[in-house]
């Protein structure tokens, strides 16, 4: 009989250890849900560290090579090297198409670069795996206005503001685009 329990305690073990592998998994959605919650609270006093704690949790990969190129991408885009950030953020995007914090940091860099079409690609794509990523948002807003899409670009404000309401370079951008379009048309 002792021949057997070993092995069965070896799968038990197993089992046990996958389950619980992915509870952080899951209790992470869920803190990043409640999260977006309490930022999206107009009456959120806290709003600096909720917002704190979102972008902490955007910028981990799951991997520690690529939050590595993550951080050599953002340095690269402070230092004013553009070529070698948007180096780093591709190799990132390759090795890591499921992270939406590397599309995003490679849509800064695009844009910073005066790319807007791959800026715009990218920031797609940002969207299409983190819905509720209000800086994506405000990217295209700023995208939209300098390229005359006025009426677009305040969508993407707003829609950005829905998630962020504490936002305030958004919500001037906002402000001004309707000031600006509020005319009368002859």
């Amino acid at each position: 009989m002792g021949r057997f329990a070993t092995p069965l305690g070896s799968v038990f073990a197993a089992c046990a250890a996958a389950l619980l592998l992915a509870l952080p998994v899951s209790a992470g959605a869920a803190t990043l849900d409640e999260l977006y919650a309490e930022l999206a609270d107009p009456d959120n006093r806290e709003w600096q560290r909720t917002q704190s704690d979102i972008l902490r949790e955007w910028s981990k990969s799951g991997s520690p090579a690529m939050d590595l190129l993550l951080k050599r991408g953002r340095e690269a885009m402070e230092a004013g090297d553009l070529e070698a950030a948007i180096e780093h953020l591709t190799a990132l995007t390759d090795h890591a198409p499921d992270f939406a914090e590397g599309w995003n940091a490679r849509a800064t860099a695009y844009y910073m670069a005066g790319q807007f079409g791959p800026s715009v690609a990218d920031i797609r794509r940002t969207l299409a795996l983190n819905d509720h990523h209000f800086g994506a948002l405000s990217g295209l807003g700023l995208i939209l206005e300098e390229l005359g899409y006025d009426t677009r670009a305040i969508e993407a404000y707003r829609a950005a503001l829905a998630i962020h309401p504490h936002h305030e370079r958004i919500r001037e951008s906002l402000a001004r685009l309707e000031r600006k379009t509020s005319g009368t048309r002859l």
